[in-house]
């Protein structure tokens, strides 16, 4: 042992006999470091509120959690949202706009989430989609998968696969990722690829803990629901009764929307459906959301038999949200809240389950790249994490989900250029200003207006607003 270890025990065990307390052992002083579980969805729009939505397990993590209900996305599609927020950097910085890129591609020496903490002692495992996959066409292989963040992976594939012939496909123009598809699906949840990856993630849970109890792990799970196909076991139907769920009414365009802002649902709208096809499409969308939610209740099932709920950081996270008929619009890729945010839950043992954080709402607005540097900083690696993150840390609103909180958010999306190629919009408590890179502009007052319903940035009573916005942007742009 050196000279320096020997100064750290011997320190260690003064400054116990001082204090009257035991030394505990080295491994269980490792022990200490937290967990991190991080669960991420594909798809899932801002609906656990919603009445009639049936969530039961994320309602019990929600409980001893801070869901922050304003969290927005950088890039509203699944490659460009998830490589952005892993890395903690912005989707111009990493120069990722599609579905390809992988994150080596882009930013070839960057230091992702999952390899921060593998790099610092962690064990990292990965089950199901965490970087981007095609879903459902690479279930069951690597994706864009980056080895170098992970020190086990697990690629699960189930019967939805193997039964895709079984699906109605109201769009059969369009793949099944990108169809409005349902089944009702036979079998049990751990039969399907998402009850598998709770199965894998659990497994690799207590093989680790049983191997190695002294060492932390970070674990994610992926689970490929709600993403389209809409598939669920027949159960996670019960909640929603045929003819129970239906999409908004539809009257045409709302006046005062540029054309660029529904220019991704082609046809429009609904992708061309029947309003039954698209009422049928929504209630299988909110069956695989409560399919979801039971694999979700694996996890904090098997964290609980464990012992290690109170040693673990629980992250829920959505890659972006999800239109169901609002506008006419379905999936994703606009610039309204119903795509740029979703859900974002941060459970902390021994602060997010107690005092004025427990069970909070925060509705201040953050960014999918704050949680880069939170969970750091909740492990104790912010000072081992990059110095180039975009992102801040949110300990400060996990502690005070009512804290003062300034920063505006930012969120871009690319059309073809006909439709004038990239657009960003920003984000702050009141507001949503959004330019389109054909030069209409958009704004909504999101005090008088939560459902972006009347399009402002044309009232000359709003002059100030669309010009403080517009220097936001093209300083954001530069």
């Amino acid at each position: 042992m050196s000279v320096r270890s020997l100064r750290r025990v011997f320190g260690a065990l003064l400054l116990a006999l001082l204090c009257g307390s035991p030394v505990a052992p080295a491994a269980e002083q490792e022990q200490k470091r937290p967990n991190v579980l991080l669960i991420c969805a594909d798809d899932l729009t801002n609906c656990l509120d919603n009445p009639g939505v049936v969530t039961p397990n994320l309602d019990r993590l929600r409980k001893r959690a801070v869901s922050f209900k304003n969290a927005q996305c950088q890039y509203p599609q699944c490659n460009q949202s998830r490589i952005s927020m892993l890395t903690g950097l912005r989707p111009d910085t990493l120069g990722v706009y599609d579905l390809s890129t992988s994150v080596r591609d882009a930013a070839p020496d960057a230091v992702t989430l999952p390899q921060l903490f593998k790099n610092n002692g962690y064990w990292s495992a990965r089950v199901g989609k965490v970087y981007h996959y095609g879903n459902p066409g690479d279930i069951g292989t690597d994706g864009l998968d980056d080895p170098a963040s992970w020190n086990r992976v697990v690629n699960p594939a189930g019967r939805d696969i193997a039964e895709e012939g079984l699906i109605t496909n109201y769009t059969p123009k369009r793949g099944l990722g990108s169809s409005m598809s349902v089944l009702e699906a036979d079998g049990t949840d751990v039969e399907h690829t998402d009850g598998l990856v709770a199965v894998g993630a659990v497994a690799l849970m207590k093989e680790y803990l049983s191997e190695r109890p002294d060492k932390p792990f970070f674990i994610a799970a992926g689970f490929y629901r709600p993403h389209s196909p809409y598939v669920a076991p027949k159960p996670h139907f019960e909640p929603y009764p045929p003819g129970s769920v239906t999409v908004p009414p539809f009257d045409g365009q709302p006046a005062g929307v540029p054309d660029a802002a529904t220019a991704f649902t082609r046809p429009y709208p609904w992708l061309g459906v029947t309003k039954e096809q698209a009422d049928d499409s929504k209630r299988a969308y909110l069956a695989s959301v409560t399919f979801l939610d039971a694999n979700v209740g694996r996890l904090l099932d098997a964290l609980d038999d464990a012992g290690q709920t109170e040693n673990t950081i629980v992250v829920f996270w959505s890659d972006h949200g999800y239109h169901l008929g609002e506008k006419g619009l379905w999936k994703k890729q606009s610039l309204y809240e119903r795509s740029a945010a979703a859900p974002m839950i941060v459970a902390v043992p021994g602060q997010t389950d107690r005092g004025q954080s427990a069970g909070a709402t925060c509705k201040r607005v953050v960014e999918f790249l704050d949680l880069y540097p939170t969970v750091a900083e909740l492990a104790g690696l912010k000072e081992q994490a990059p110095n180039d993150l975009a992102g801040v840390s949110l300990v400060p609103l996990l502690e005070n989900p009512n804290a003062e909180w300034d920063r505006p958010a930012y969120t871009q999306v690319r059309r073809r250029a006909k439709d004038g190629g990239m657009a960003y919009s920003v984000r702050t408590q009141r507001w949503r200003f959004t330019r389109w890179g054909d030069g209409s502009e958009e704004l909504y007052d999101h005090e008088a207006d939560p459902n972006e319903d009347e399009n402002l940035a044309a009232d000359p009573a709003y002059k100030e607003q669309v010009e403080v916005f517009g220097v936001l942007l093209d300083d954001y742009a530069k």
